[in-house]
């Protein structure tokens, strides 16, 4: 008896404990999106993809079929 009342305790109590690391997990997940939307952002909007994309459509459109 005591030691089933001891368990539920336990399981209480770790539940208790893991219900804020949810939120602090999304925050992070969220920040960490955001910031690889940055850098993806700063690359495709760069020189050098710009001109990579502009040399695929030139050269689909003047492919001989």
């Amino acid at each position: 008896m005591v030691m089933r009342w001891c368990l539920r305790r336990y399981a209480a109590a770790r539940a208790r404990a893991d219900a804020g690391m949810a939120t602090a997990e999304y925050a992070m997940g969220t920040i960490a999106a955001c910031a690889f939307a940055a850098v993806l952002y700063k690359v495709v909007t760069g020189g050098t993809v710009d001109d990579a994309l502009r040399s695929v459509i030139g050269k689909a459109l003047d492919a001989q079929f």
